[in-house]
């Protein structure tokens, strides 16, 4: 008797068996079923036979490895690579510079969709055997899921029919113009940035955004997350600080354990509403030099003057791996930088057998999979590109020798490469230096490694979407209305003289135009200049009447952003990064730099001492004062975007209050200047009192700085934060505060 059902939609077959594992399977694939005991069972490489990885009874660890014992190299050599970047959008950053093509022809000669597979996705699947791809914009929830089904149709056709691992940068938050928000893809719920999630305290409030995110992802058919950040963020000027969770090491591994654990479970476990989450940076890239950052050559090194190597560990030691259901993060990701002086190889950490090999996965006992971050194993002709590779420490070296000390320092995967052939040379440089049974022994590790995480999240059964299923869980208004909660919790209120806060609505308000000079992005693309009002007219007037001029105001809001710079330029070689908004010239700074040395560069000494730097948004400031004048006596607040702690001595004495946010948005902004909600945000990290104190604070240590005071009194320190009755001192203070 058949103890299983059958039903067929959308070109794709949906197995039910009793009491068992649901099935998917694409009738493009030419997969069948095969029958034991009246189950269903299928055939993914096409034998007829229920080989036991086939078989869903089984234990997990039992079928992995009788599907490793049937992989060739090839088919781990590919099973090893992670995609560059893949886009589902026709327009924006990512629709143009990751474009592909179709039959040869752009997408707009041809007669495809956005939703067809590339002419280069089909190559790297079936030519260089990739499994993991790497997914950045999308146009909406049906281009997602068309697509999908059509990659997992495809792959299922080829070889032993291994599913593909769909994995993306975070993509929840308001801003998604930026690489590492990738393009939410229509009505995704919208939260604050990492940092912003950090600046709540409220490990159980980002385990619920982990459980609603991995909800929607699935949807998407995302299964792996390159997230959370949990580099402890002690150098203030580091760009990547706002995708931290800040400074404090136990803050971040408590935020770490609840992010991961949101992601990993489910209500049964593993399975089909789990996402991996891959942890990163290990150990902790959050000490670049002078704040630079190892995207570029002039960023490569971590330093550690504080000699606070160990702390850094922390939030993976004792958050992403200490998790309630399943243990440990099911991945992580080394970053770019040199960990310069902890090793006696100083190379980047991918490369760095004792990082991974000795310090994680033996001391840590971690045994989950190691994934490069992109593009380490191309050449760097340029020092100051984004556009490059990342080979720190290892330029000297061939790309199949960089392959080959990235294996042998204990890591299984390598991020942004879709080429299998510089694997398998790193395959015979291994035959020659330990013999072909032991490197096939190393093969078989990783793709133990790697297979867990596509089996443990449901895929070898169905990697297919449904697209009414997957619109109960995208779009969802109780989705979004949590993510606007999380922004009100994440506002931190530091300044509010006079109880200026809350003002009455229906009050005329003025709110200055935003002005920027011609920039350029991460990617060396033109941004052009700007001077337009930074809100959209609408969202104002449901709360206030927004007016044209500072005379005819009642109050003033002026939305000012954190300080910008560049560490580098061509011209000028290494510049200081500046925290305030007037020029600033580093009397301070070291004038040997602590770490140094490039093929492409002369010198070791990366010393900016003397130098003098601008910021790109120096107008923010100028409106806020130009503001200030007009208004005389009437309130004026400003709101601080707060990519990187920022100093506030020149803007603090302007403003009546000041809100720190996280891009929020405009209304929940609103929510607070208008008293509908009150702030509850705590800063996750130091105010600096000046950039004297930014340049002698040491690069790995964290709570170094001296904070700023202001007009009120008010100590912007680690955990500070104002309601409308004072200085917030509640649970989250005393577990946290210093």
């Amino acid at each position: 008797m058949k103890k299983y059902t059958i039903s067929e939609k959308d070109g794709y077959v949906l197995v039910e068996n009793q009491g068992g594992a649901t099935l998917g399977y694409s009738l493009d694939s030419s997969v069948g079923l095969i029958e034991e005991d009246g189950y269903a069972f299928k055939d993914l490489n096409h034998t007829g036979k229920l080989d036991k990885y086939k078989d869903w009874r089984l234990p997990q660890e039992e079928r992995i490895a009788d599907l490793v014992a049937r992989m060739s190299v090839e088919d781990i050599a590919g099973l090893m690579l992670y995609s560059a970047h893949q886009s589902l959008a026709t327009t924006g950053l990512f629709g143009t510079m990751f474009a592909g093509t179709y039959d040869g022809k752009k997408l707009a000669d041809s007669n495809k969709s956005i939703s067809d597979l590339t002419d280069q996705q089909k190559a790297f699947l079936k030519e260089d055997r990739l499994r993991h791809v790497l997914l950045t914009a999308i146009e909406d929830l049906e281009t997602a899921v068309t697509w999908n089904n059509r990659l997992q149709a495809s792959a299922e056709s080829l070889g032993l029919g291994i599913p593909v691992n769909i994995s993306t940068d975070p993509r929840h938050t308001v801003s998604a113009n930026t690489e590492f928000d990738a393009g939410s893809g229509g009505e995704i719920s919208k939260w604050p940035h990492q940092l912003g999630l950090a600046a709540t305290f409220s490990p159980a409030l980002i385990k619920e955004f982990g459980e609603i995110a991995a909800k929607e992802y699935r949807a998407l058919g995302i299964t792996t997350a390159l997230s959370p950040q949990v580099d402890m963020a002690t150098e203030p000027r580091w760009m990547r600080f706002n995708g931290t969770f800040g400074e404090d090491s136990r803050l971040s591994a408590d935020l770490a354990r609840a992010y991961c654990e949101g992601f990993q479970n489910s209500a049964d476990g593993w399975g089909k509403d789990s996402v991996n989450a891959m942890v990163k940076h290990w150990p902790g890239g959050g000490s670049g030099e002078a704040g630079r950052d190892a995207h570029f050559g002039y960023g490569k090194y971590a330093v550690y003057p504080g000699e606070n190597f160990d702390e850094h560990l922390i939030p993976f030691t004792e958050g992403a791996f200490d998790l309630e259901k399943t243990g440990k993060a099911s991945a992580v990701m080394p970053y770019y930088t040199i960990s310069y002086g902890q090793t006696e190889d100083n190379v980047g950490n991918s490369y760095n057998k004792y990082l991974i090999t000795d310090l994680l996965r033996d001391k840590y006992q971690y045994d989950g999979v190691v994934c490069t971050d992109w593009g380490i194993t191309n050449d760097a002709p340029k020092v100051d590109s984004f556009l490059v590779g990342k080979p720190w420490g290892v330029e000297g070296l061939s790309i199949a020798e960089r392959h080959y000390k990235i294996l042998m320092a204990g890591v299984d995967q390598f991020g942004g490469n879709n080429d299998i052939a510089p694997v398998l040379d790193a395959y015979q440089i291994g035959i020659k230096e330990h013999g072909e049974v032991w490197m096939r022994e190393r093969f078989n590790q990783s793709a133990t490694r790697l297979l867990r995480n596509i089996f443990q999240t449901g895929l070898m059964e169905n990697p297919y979407l449904d697209l009414e299923e997957s619109k109960k869980q995208y779009g969802v208004e109780a989705y979004q209305e949590k993510g606007f909660l999380a922004q009100l919790q994440s506002i931190v209120m530091v300044k509010n003289a006079g109880k200026t806060l809350p003002l009455k609505e229906k009050q005329r308000v003025y709110i200055p135009n935003r002005k920027r000079p011609e920039s350029f992005d991460w990617f060396g693309q033109p941004i052009p200049a700007v001077d337009e009002l930074p809100v959209v007219p609408k969202i104002i007037t449901q709360y206030y009447e927004l007016v044209d001029v500072p005379e005819e105001a009642d109050f003033a809001i002026v939305m000012m952003e954190s300080p910008k710079s560049s560490a580098y330029t061509a011209e000028e070689g290494y510049l200081p990064i500046s925290l305030q908004y007037r020029p600033y010239t580093a009397t301070n700074a070291r004038k040997v730099s602590i770490a140094g040395g490039d093929p492409l560069e002369h010198g070791t000494n990366r010393s900016y001492a003397g130098k003098t730097n601008v910021t790109e948004n120096e107008a923010d400031l100028e409106q806020l004062i130009m503001t200030k004048q007009k208004m005389g006596d009437k309130p004026v607040i400003v709101t601080l975007d707060s990519a990187n702690p920022t100093v506030p001595a020149e803007f603090e004495s302007y403003a009546d209050a000041i809100l720190v946010h996280f891009s929020s948005t405009t209304q929940a902004l609103l929510e607070i200047i208008s008293g509908r909600t009150e702030p509850s945000g705590l800063l996750p990290f130091q105010m600096p009192r000046d950039m004297e104190t930014v340049e002698t604070q040491q690069e790995d240590v964290a709570h170094d700085m001296i904070p700023y005071v202001d007009q009120e009194n008010n100590e912007y320190d680690f955990a500070f934060g104002l309601n409308f009755s004072g200085e917030i001192k509640d649970e989250r203070v005393k577990r946290y505060k210093r």
